[in-house]
């Protein structure tokens, strides 16, 4: 089961028990948007994976810094996800065009956001300056929101024991609230990132849509797709080379469980059997990322197995070298030696 297909049958099964009335007839409601509402346009043909929108988010945010340093690339040919230590990440894709393309991955702040259709405790709220943003206070740890996001960006803080959250992009929105540009947006040297309502933004992206179509796909992702998003991209190949799901379709996902949104409070002794469907989504999930991970460890220590007995061997041989060229030197001396013993033995043979 699917998250999509997860969320119908969340709708549908709700409706059923609340009114006794078929699903369809729930699923008519679509939320055109705050007006005014804040975006970001994120342009794929002019980013050069610098990574400094990655930097810059680690310093606004106050997150851990990485491993690897910002200015260390080789991390793009690897396909990274956020994470809760990194709300955004920048991966490199080799596409249908010479060359490679990059693109940033965040929250796309969905104007009708899944996560916070899946929480049943409202901790995730789609506030007026477009932003979908996170109350700790409230979250149970369900992780729900997790296995709602169609982009899967959600992370959640496992190593944390006594407090842990789910940590994502805000779009920076106690900046935007000061009248600032988001982090990303105020330091990508190139201008791959634009920031405005979301009407500007979608008229910038026709716009240059329309002055270069030789550049563009005729495709704003994210106009669209789960009834629209706040962050918005245009591209110089299909988005699906670029590593974005194109099967999303444009409902959104209130609009799937609207009649569960809508009927929580009459059908609440339905909700455990509807969360444990989901408990054995997010188990099911879990038990695959701990999969993946012990591969990952076993793969390592096999390498690390195999450098080891490769210097061990390097050594054994330098050590084995070293000894024959001791023994060598020795028999030399000992050569030495017994020919001067003999020399002498004669020397004194002949005056005596």
């Amino acid at each position: 089961m699917n998250r999509r297909t997860f969320l119908g049958l969340l709708g549908a099964t709700s409706v059923v028990a609340a009114t006794g009335q078929a699903a369809h007839a729930a699923g008519n409601h679509h939320f055109e948007g705050h007006p005014g509402a804040k975006g970001v346009l994120f342009d794929a043909t002019l980013c050069i994976g610098c990574r400094k929108c990655e930097e810059a988010c680690n310093v606004v945010n106050e997150l851990p810094r990485p491993e690897k340093p910002f200015d260390d690339l080789t991390v793009l040919e690897a396909k990274r996800r956020t994470t809760e230590k990194d709300y955004t990440v920048v991966n490199q894709y080799q596409t249908s065009r010479p060359g490679v393309a990059f693109r940033k991955q965040q929250c796309n702040h969905c104007q009708e956001p899944a996560c916070a259709s899946a929480c049943f405790v409202k901790a995730f709220i789609k506030t007026p300056e477009g932003a979908v943003v996170y109350d700790p206070t409230l979250c149970v740890g369900c992780r729900y929101c997790m296995i709602a996001c169609a982009w899967s960006v959600p992370a959640y803080e496992y190593d944390e024991a006594l407090s842990p959250r789910v940590m994502k992009c805000t779009m920076c929105h106690p900046r935007i609230l000061e009248g600032k540009l988001p982090g990303c947006v105020e330091i990508c040297p190139k201008g791959a990132l634009t920031f405005g309502t979301r009407k500007e933004l979608l008229d910038v992206a026709r716009q240059r849509i329309r002055n270069f179509p030789d550049r563009y796909v005729d495709h704003i992702y994210g106009e669209r797709e789960m009834g629209g998003t706040n962050w918005l991209y245009i591209s110089g190949v299909p988005f699906t080379e670029l590593g974005l799901p194109g099967d999303l379709g444009t409902t959104s996902a209130p609009e799937l469980t609207s009649g569960a949104l809508a009927a929580v409070p009459v059908v609440t002794g339905l909700w455990p059997i509807l969360l444990t469907g989901v408990y054995a989504i997010s188990k099911k999930r879990e038990k695959q990322e701990k999969q993946e991970k012990e591969a990952a460890v076993a793969a390592a220590l096999k390498k690390a197995a195999e450098q080891a007995e490769a210097k061990l061997a390097a050594e054994l041989e330098k050590a084995e070298v070293a000894n024959r060229r001791r023994i060598e030197v020795e028999v030399k001396n000992a050569v030495e030696q017994a020919m001067q013993a003999k020399g002498t033995d004669s020397e004194e043979e002949a005056q005596s």
